[in-house]
């Protein structure tokens, strides 16, 4: 009876060991993946500082159009 215990639990704990390495692997794999997506999206992606840069210089445009404008709008008016 012991002769037959010892292999079976031997298969057993290989086996479990085996899908827990499989498991594992895969895992990996895809935290690995995930990590190349999201280094790719910081990449793509711009920066809080440049946007805020960009929408300082964009509302300083607007504020010279409206300046302008208003400008155009008093010379109709007299």
């Amino acid at each position: 009876m012991v002769e037959q215990i010892v292999p079976i639990t031997i298969a057993i704990v290989t086996g479990t060991g085996v899908l827990f390495n499989r498991v594992y692997s895969k895992l990996n794999d895809v935290d690995r993946r995930i990590d190349a997506v999201e280094l790719r999206v910081a990449e793509s992606y711009v920066s809080k500082a440049d946007f805020n840069n960009a929408l300082v210089k964009m509302e300083g445009h607007m504020v010279r159009i409206e300046e302008k404008l208003d400008k155009l709008v008093e010379k109709r008016c007299d």
